[in-house]
C-alpha cells in the first residue's frame, strides 16, 4: 500500500469516527493478499454447508444435518380451542361467538386451577405468543365463570384509566396489552384494578407476548393444543368420530398437521376436510390448500405491522440459515435489521434488545422449529449445536421470493447484506450468502447478477470470486435459464476475474454436467495467450491461469471419475492433435493425488480410486492412472513433489493395509523403466515415520520390487 493510500482514512477528518474507522478497516483489507482456499477443500464447504439440493445433486451423496432431539416447551397448556378471531373494536364481544367457540374448546388438565385463581382474584394474566388462541382462551376462562355478557378493551395509554372501561357484572379482555421497562405494569395498578372488579362484580383476562417485562408480577403461560388436536375438535362433531381416523391418514392431512399452523388457519382447514369428506371438494384442492396457507402466511409476515422490523429481518435471516445454527441467524439477522432500518426511517437509530428476545418465542412466529443437531465445521463436526428450521420445507424459497421480488424497496439492503456476509470468515456464511444469491437469480436474473453475483465475480479478491462461482453453481442446478451460457462467456473472455469465476463453477458443476464443463475448459485453455500457457517459468511454478485450471479439472476428476479421465489422458498422448491443455491436467492429477478421504482414516482419493479400478479389473482406468504417475515422475515440475507424495501413501499404508494392497501392482508398474526403478526403491529405503523409525510397509512394498 503506498504512502498516499495509508493517508487516505485521515483526508476524512469531517467524517464521524466510525465512518473513519470503517473506511481504515476496509482499505487495509483490501490491500492483503488473502490466501487461496485449495478446490477440494471449497468444494467441501459448498457440500456441507449448502441447502439439500447442493448435497444431492454436487455431491452425490445426501450430506444433511445430523439429526437430534427435538426442542420445545414443557409447559403444559390450559386448554385447546378454535382459532383465534381477528381482534375486534373495543365494544361488546357477541354471545354466539362466545359459544361458537366454546363448541370446540378443550378443557387441559389444569384449567379447572386456572379458573379457580382467576375467580379468587377477579383478574388473571394470559401470556401466549401471537396466533396460538390466546384471546379464545381468555374468552373461555370467562364463559366457564356463567357470564352471559363480554367486552374487549381497548389498551389504554395509561394502565389505570382501564378502569374506567369496566362494566358491571361482565367479563373484560384486553388483549396485546404492551407491558415493557420503558412501560412497565406495578402491582399497586393491579391492586386498585382488583378493588374496581370487586366494586363491580367484574372479571377481567390480560394477554400479554411471553417477553413481557413483567418482573415480578405472576402470569399464566398459554400454550396452543396440538394441530392434530385443533382439527380434530373441529373435523369430529361434523364427520363423526368413526370418520377421523381415515381422515387423519390422507397425504394431504398428514402434511399438513407436520407443518406449524395458526388456529385459525387450522379451523379454514377444517373446513376444506369437511368438505372432502363429503364429497364437495377432493385431495388435490386440500393439498393446495396447505401451499396457499404458507404463502399467505409470508405475505403477512413482510406486510402487516406485527411482527416489527427487526423480526422480519429475523424470518428473512433464517430462510437463509434454514436447517443451520440458529444463533447464526439471529446474530446476523440483526445486521440486515440495521441495514432495513436506514431505509425505512434513517432519522431513527436501530435499538436491538440485547437480551430481550426469547428463541422459543422466535421460532413460534417463524413457524420453525429447534433441535439439537451436529453442525459441521471446518474443524470437524461440534455436537450439541442448536439448529432450526422451518417446519414447511416451502417457507424459504417463498420468503425469500416475496421480499426480492414484491418488496423491491428491501432490495438494496438484503444485497449489500448479502455482500457482506460473503467476506465472514465462516465457511457457513459465505456459502449460505450464495446459495441466496442463486435462488433470487430463480425469481430475478438480471437483478441477482446486477446486485450480488456480477459484483461478486469483479471484484478483487479470490474469495469473493468463489462466492459468484458458487453462486452460479447452484443457479445452474436450480435450472436458471442461460446460466451455462454466462459461464462459457466468461470462461472464454478477457476479465480474469470472471474467467476463474467460470473455471471453478464449471469444475463445481462436473457432476451433473461434465461434458460441457471439459468441453467449455478445454475451449478455454485453447484460447489463453501463449504466455498464460507456458508453465516452464523462471521459478517452476505454474501461472496463476494454469492453477485455475487445474483446480476446475481436478474438481471434475474426483467428482466425476472415469470420464473425465479418459478424456484428459488423451493429452498425454504424444500423438495426439491437441495437447493444450496437458500441464494444466498433470497439475489437476497431482494435486487430486493429495486429496484423502475423510473416512476410511484418510486414504489417498486416487490411491482408492485405483483399488477400486483393480477390483473391478477395469484395465482402462489402472492403465490411465498409471500413465498420469508415469508422466508426473518424468516431467521435472513435478518429480520431487510426484516423490513426495508417494512417500505419504507409502506411510499410509503402514496403518491402512488396503492402501498397500493398492500399493503393490501401481508400484510395480511404475518401476518399470529404469529411471523410476531406482527412484522408487530409493524412496522405500529412505521412508520414515516422524521419530524416524523406518517404515514396514516400505520394508515389505521393497521386497515386492526386488525379489530374492
Amino acid at each position: 500500500m503506498s504512502q498516499a493510500e495509508a493517508a487516505a482514512p485521515a483526508k476524512q477528518a469531517d467524517e464521524t469516527a466510525q465512518d473513519g474507522e470503517r473506511k481504515e478497516q476496509e482499505e487495509s483489507a483490501e490491500g492483503q493478499e488473502q490466501p487461496r482456499q485449495k478446490a477440494w477443500a471449497a468444494r467441501r464447504d459448498l457440500i456441507a454447508h449448502g441447502p439439500e439440493f447442493i448435497s444431492t445433486l454436487v455431491g452425490g451423496d445426501q450430506f444433511g444435518q445430523s439429526g437430534g432431539s427435538h426442542y420445545g416447551d414443557t409447559i403444559i397448556h390450559i386448554g385447546g380451542g378454535r382459532a383465534e378471531a381477528s381482534v375486534a373494536t373495543p365494544g361488546p364481544v357477541p354471545v354466539t361467538e362466545v359459544e361458537r367457540l366454546a363448541g370446540a374448546f378443550q378443557e387441559a388438565q389444569d384449567f379447572d386451577e386456572v379458573l379457580t385463581r382467576l375467580k379468587a382474584e377477579r383478574f388473571l394474566i394470559l401470556s401466549g405468543g401471537r396466533e396460538t388462541g390466546r384471546r379464545t382462551a381468555a374468552l373461555m376462562l370467562l364463559h366457564r365463570l356463567g357470564l352471559d355478557r363480554f367486552f374487549e378493551l381497548e389498551p389504554p395509554t395509561a394502565f389505570p384509566a382501564l378502569s374506567d372501561q369496566l362494566d358491571t357484572g361482565a367479563g373484560h379482555v384486553l388483549c396485546d396489552l404492551t407491558v415493557s421497562r420503558n412501560r412497565p405494569l406495578r402491582q399497586p395498578h393491579l391492586l386498585a384494578l382488583r378493588r374496581e372488579l370487586e366494586r363491580r362484580g367484574a372479571y377481567l383476562v390480560i394477554t400479554v407476548e411471553p417477553s413481557a417485562a413483567l418482573g415480578d408480577i405472576s402470569s399464566v403461560r398459554w400454550d396452543p393444543p396440538s394441530a392434530e388436536d385443533i382439527l380434530h375438535a373441529h373435523v369430529a362433531p361434523v364427520t363423526g368420530e368413526s370418520a377421523w381416523p381415515q381422515l387423519r391418514e390422507r397425504a394431504a392431512v398428514k402434511e399438513f398437521l407436520a407443518q406449524q399452523h395458526p388456529p385459525r388457519q387450522i379451523e379454514h382447514f377444517a373446513k376444506e376436510v369437511v368438505a372432502l369428506h363429503l364429497g364437495q371438494t377432493d385431495e388435490r384442492r386440500l393439498a393446495a390448500y396447505g401451499a396457499a396457507a404458507v404463502r399467505g402466511q409470508v405475505s403477512r409476515w413482510l406486510t402487516e405491522v406485527e411482527p416489527i422490523l427487526r423480526e422480519k429481518a429475523f424470518l428473512i435471516s433464517l430462510a437463509v440459515f434454514d436447517k443451520a445454527p440458529y444463533a447464526v441467524a439471529a446474530e446476523v439477522g440483526d445486521s440486515l435489521f440495521v441495514r432495513l432500518q436506514k431505509i425505512e426511517d434513517p432519522h431513527v437509530a436501530p435499538c436491538i434488545p440485547v437480551f430481550g428476545t426469547s428463541r422459543e418465542e422466535r421460532l413460534r412466529l417463524a413457524r420453525a422449529r429447534g433441535y439439537v443437531g451436529t453442525e459441521v465445521t471446518e474443524h470437524g463436526p461440534v455436537i450439541g449445536t442448536f439448529v432450526a428450521e422451518f417446519r414447511d420445507r416451502q417457507t424459504s424459497p417463498l420468503l425469500l421470493e416475496e421480499v426480492w421480488n414484491r418488496h423491491p424497496s428491501a432490495r438494496p439492503a438484503v444485497a449489500e447484506w448479502l455482500r457482506k456476509l460473503a467476506e465472514d470468515r465462516r465457511p457457513l456464511v459465505r456459502t449460505r450468502a450464495a446459495s441466496a444469491a442463486a435462488q433470487l437469480a430463480q425469481f430475478d436474473l438480471s437483478s441477482a447478477l446486477a446486485h450480488l453475483i456480477e459484483p461478486w465475480a469483479d471484484a478483487r479478491d479470490s474469495h469473493s470470486w468463489l462466492a459468484a462461482a458458487n453462486a452460479l453453481t447452484m443457479a445452474q442446478l436450480l435450472e436458471v435459464p442461460t446460466v451455462l451460457r454466462i459461464l462459457h462467456e466468461w470462461c472464454t473472455g478477457e476479465v480474469e476475474s470472471r474467467r476463474w469465476t467460470a473455471i471453478r463453477a464449471f469444475g463445481l458443476l462436473g457432476p451433473v454436467h461434465h461434458e460441457e464443463a471439459l468441453e467449455a475448459l478445454l475451449d478455454a485453455a485453447r484460447r489463453q495467450p501463449p504466455d498464460e500457457n507456458d508453465v516452464d517459468n523462471e521459478d517452476d511454478k505454474p501461472s496463476e491461469a494454469t492453477k485455475q485450471f487445474a483446480d476446475a479439472l481436478e474438481l471434475l476428476l474426483l467428482a466425476v471419475k472415469n470420464p473425465v479421465l479418459a478424456q484428459l489422458a488423451k493429452q498425454l498422448d504424444p500423438d495426439h492433435t491437441d495437447r493444450t491443455a496437458r500441464p494444466y491436467a498433470l497439475l489437476a492429477f497431482f494435486q487430486a493425488c493429495t486429496q484423502s478421504k475423510e473416512e476410511d482414516s484418510g486414504r489417498p482419493m486416487v490411491l482408492d480410486w485405483y483399488r477400486e479400478a483393480l477390483e473391478a479389473e477395469d484395465r482402462t482406468v489402472t492403465r490411465h492412472l498409471v500413465q498420469f504417475w508415469d508422466a508426473l515422475l518424468a516431467d521435472r515440475t513435478h518429480t520431487a513433489q510426484a516423490l513426495a507424495v508417494l512417500r505419504g501413501w507409502v506411510r499410509t499404508a503402514d496403518t491402512d493395509p488396503e492402501s498397500e494392497r493398492a500399493l503393490v501392482p501401481l508400484l510395480y508398474e511404475l518401476a518399470e523403466t529404469p529411471v523410476n526403478h531406482r527412484r522408487i526403491t530409493h524412496l522405500l529405503r529412505t521412508v520414515r515415520d516422524s521419530g524416524g523409525v523406518p517404515s514396514p510397509a516400505a520394508d515389505r512394498l521393497l521386497k515386492h520390487l526386488s525379489p530374492a
